[in-house]
């Protein structure tokens, strides 16, 4: 096979068939800036420093895999238990908690696949200012005072935390009640008033109750929240922490020119969100990788509560990537994946939190869907218009206006009477359908889903022990609390055949809303001082609500068929592990060519950070698409994961066939060669199943060395074969691209011209019809060529073997 040492690579081009902008946006004051919020403003504020928390150097324990030990902050005198974990396959763990507290915090078990593998661990040198601990071919050395852990490979030095003293941890503490009888105003005044240390004193008024857009959020447990920096010497590149609508390589957030928040992980539901920017999303994976020539290094910040990145660069003469994280409360629980390449970075963050499983093949077709087909007959008839205009498709969709009255797991009596016969009349062409089946549940005693809910305790709390009453969809709502086992476990077993009344075996699962959404909620979301099982408070596991919804739901179409079909669900939020149980898409993106563009990124930092199944709405959600717009981002999500077509219900409707003949025909031809690419697309999620390496992944993942790759944003790989670069303009005549490696020896278009060229940067004519994608030399892509209504209608077709030459003319 083709590596990235070769001097020369072949390529061959395969010349693909592939709105007007509106600039309404999200209503940025819905949600809070960092300085609104309490926790990031404390953290923020904190410069670099002595660190006030040193190590007690006479307090180790060491183990065969672990050592731990007692950290103190010298401006209370608060101790904290540290941990430090060596881990097989190349990986450090450290933990930091409270080591005598009055209440336990939150850690987020569900994320991880299992307990990790821990490996041996050995004391190499100790002494009254550090120590140091060998792992494999690294080692870790522990600053006593002021507490430092830096991490290296042989003996380069390639992360360091807290070298910039950052670290806060603020500890629960009991909150003073008010003044007793017949006690003197001095002593009330010193008893309502906890020990606050120096960092505390100054925003002491939001560390018990902050108030947003009128919502105020009383904080019993009073303030808890925990950071750290780290800096990841000798990388100038880092990606990851999704999901914001922002380039790849994450761009600086502090001390710099266009300096912003800090990059924000709070899943929310944001309407027609806006590009370029740190703003929190609908899924929030704490993962970072710093890339450079020589080493991939990964960061995963185990932790489910709101968290902040402030990225920095410093002027060193070794480059260096600085970064602040900092979580409203839980743990500092820190996971060092060492590589050293980008392909072991992600096998290691797979031995953590898990691939996806291996996708039903009908699930990596085309999806049709939109909010909503009207009723059986408009089923019917765009099934059939599919037929008669000759384009494959897999999947219909039907949202939220198939139920009654936004019950779900119900069917609208006269629109959709007879919906085993609906799904039957497509699973006869090989097809299957996907309802919308969200969390937020419909307060009305005669809906047997709400009534059985209320009778169990199944609902989230309020604050006042109720359950909890916000507002969605059917309005008057009761959220499900997804971190209970027994309610998953209830959950999943209403998607059974005899539960769910109407549903086949063909029909599967869409969860949205499930940040969760709440209209009436601050920041559109739920109060975080609301009660889960077990007496957590929402703001301790608000991330991980979502994947918890959706393990429910897979767990569900498990059992439904005694495990022998594999599950397809859809989330919109997500927590790391999330990939072990669905596909996700890029949320309400806007009809507009910077959408397009965005696409790329944003399922680029995706994949990376394990979401591997992942998508963008074709057209965009808002808005209506031009016809050269529309065709286009068909041709560039042929060649992404998830391949659906999604519209909002007040857009004009934008099946294939409603445009001319000539975009038509374009369109058609993009979903056609997509299915010719499936057995391909059904390798590559094989492999990530195995090793957690994305089937969309960046250049340098195959060109490691490639600087010239790390900054690109409109360009990757699809498995270790394909270069694609999208048309993502309108207009275009031209683009430049960019090949890895140097004087490239390609073939190029479809006439085979042998272009010998010495650079990297290439400029290519473009036509409507054509987006380029090659393939690299000494490769075989396995292709399905026949034109099939579905999928799963290719089973007995035969294989054809792309085969492209390296430049000795051998695999």
């Amino acid at each position: 096979m083709a590596t990235s040492k070769r001097h020369f690579h072949i390529f061959y081009i395969l010349i693909l068939f592939a709105i007007q902008p509106f600039t309404e946006c999200v209503d940025r004051s819905l949600f809070k800036t960092c300085e609104q919020s309490g926790f990031c403003k404390r953290h923020r504020s904190t410069e670099r420093r002595q660190s006030p928390y040193y190590l007690e150097m006479s307090s180790f324990k060491i183990y065969p895999t672990r050592i731990e030990g007692v950290i103190i902050n010298s401006q209370n005198g608060v101790m904290l238990k540290l941990d430090l974990i060596a881990l097989k396959n190349n990986m450090l763990n450290f933990k930091i908690s409270e080591l005598n507290p009055i209440r336990p915090r939150y850690e987020a078990r569900e994320s991880l696949v299992s307990d990790p593998e821990e490996s041996s661990l050995e004391v190499l040198s100790q002494d009254s200012e550090k120590i140091v601990v060998g792992f494999g071919p690294n080692k870790a050395v522990l600053n006593g005072s002021p507490f430092r852990i830096d991490v290296y490979s042989g003996d380069l030095l390639l992360l360091s935390a807290n070298a910039r003293g950052l670290m806060k941890f603020e500890h629960y503490r009991p909150k003073t009640k008010g003044k007793p009888e017949g006690e003197g105003e001095e002593q009330n005044e010193m008893q309502q008033q906890p020990t606050l240390s120096q960092d505390e004193e100054q925003f002491k008024e939001t560390l018990w109750e902050e108030t947003f857009k009128g919502h105020t959020d009383t904080k019993p447990n009073g303030p808890a929240s925990v950071g750290m920096d780290f800096s990841f010497v000798g990388f100038e590149h880092v990606y990851g922490i999704p999901e914001h609508a922002d380039e790849f390589p994450l761009r600086t957030t502090k001390f710099s020119r266009g300096a912003s928040d800090p990059y924000r992980l709070f899943n929310l539901d944001v309407f027609e969100y806006e590009l370029n920017n740190p703003m929190a999303l609908y899924a929030s994976i704490p993962f970072m990788v710093a890339h450079s020539e020589t080493n991939t290094l990964g960061l995963f910040w185990l932790n489910a509560a709101e968290t902040w990145v402030d990225i920095e660069a410093p002027s060193n003469q070794i480059p260096q990537r600085d970064t602040h994280w900092f979580s409203e409360s839980g743990l500092i629980n820190v996971f060092v994946l060492l590589g050293p390449t980008p392909k072991d970075v992600m096998f290691q963050y797979s031995k953590l939190t898990g691939t996806t499983p291996l996708p039903p093949l009908f699930s990596l077709g085309y999806h049709q869907s939109r909010w909503n087909y009207r009723d059986q007959d408009d089923v019917r008839q765009v099934d059939t218009a599919f037929d008669e205009n000759d384009i494959p498709y897999d999947v219909l969709w039907l949202d939220l206006d198939h139920t009654h009255d936004r019950k779900y797991f119900t069917w609208e009596p006269f629109k959709f009477s007879d919906p085993i016969g609906m799904i039957n009349n497509l699973t006869a062409k090989g097809r299957k359908m996907v309802t919308l089946v969200d969390p937020h549940i419909k307060r009305d005693s005669g809906y047997y889903i709400h009534k059985e809910a209320t009778d169990k305790g199944f609902y989230v709390k309020n604050r006042d022990n109720n359950d909890y009453d916000g507002w969605c969809w059917p309005g008057s709502s009761g959220y499900l609390d997804f971190l209970s086992q027994e309610v998953r476990d209830w959950w999943a077993s209403k998607f059974a055949l005899d539960q769910y009344q109407g549903s086949t075996l063909a029909l599967y699962t869409w969860n949205d809303m499930n940040e969760p959404s709440v209209f009436n909620g601050p920041e559109v979301t739920m109060e975080r001082d609301c009660r889960h099982v077990g007496g957590w408070e929402h703001r301790d596991v608000h991330n991980i609500y979502g994947m918890l919804m959706v393990m429910s739901t897979y767990k569900g179409h498990v059992m439904r068929s005694n495990g022998a079909q594999r599950p397809f669900i859809l989330t919109r939020s997500a927590f790391a592990g999330s990939q072990r149980f669905g596909a996700i898409w890029t949320g309400d993106n806007i009809a507009e060519w910077d959408h397009l563009q965005m696409s790329v990124p944003m399922v680029l930092s995706l994949s990376l950070c394990g979401m591997s199944h992942s998508g963008a709405d074709i057209g965009g959600f808002f808005r209506n698409p031009s016809p050269e717009l529309n065709m286009r981002w068909y041709q560039a999500a042929a060649f992404q994961p998830f391949f659906r077509a999604h519209s909002h219900h007040e857009t004009r409707r934008r099946e294939p066939w409603l445009f001319d003949e000539n975009y038509k025909n374009l369109i058609r031809e993009a979903i056609r060669i997509r299915y010719s690419f499936l057995p391909y697309w059904y390798t590559l999620f094989y492999e990530n199943e195995l090793t957690g390496i994305p089937p969309m992944r960046p250049i340098w993942m195959e060109f490691p060395t490639e600087r010239a790759t790390f900054d690109l944003s409109d360009e990757y790989m699809l498995g270790s074969a394909l270069l694609v670069r999208p048309v993502m303009q309108a207009d275009t005549v031209s683009i430049n691209m960019y090949f890895p490696g140097s004087e490239e020896c390609r073939l190029c278009l479809v006439f085979i011209i042998l272009c010998s060229l010495n650079f990297p940067l290439f400029p290519l004519n473009i036509c409507l019809m054509q987006i380029p994608v090659f393939q690299r030399g000494g490769t075989i892509i396995p292709k399905k060529g026949r034109i099939r209504r579905s999928s799963s209608l290719t089973y007995n077709d035969p294989y054809t073997l792309e085969v492209a030459l390296d430049r000795t003319v051998s695999l």
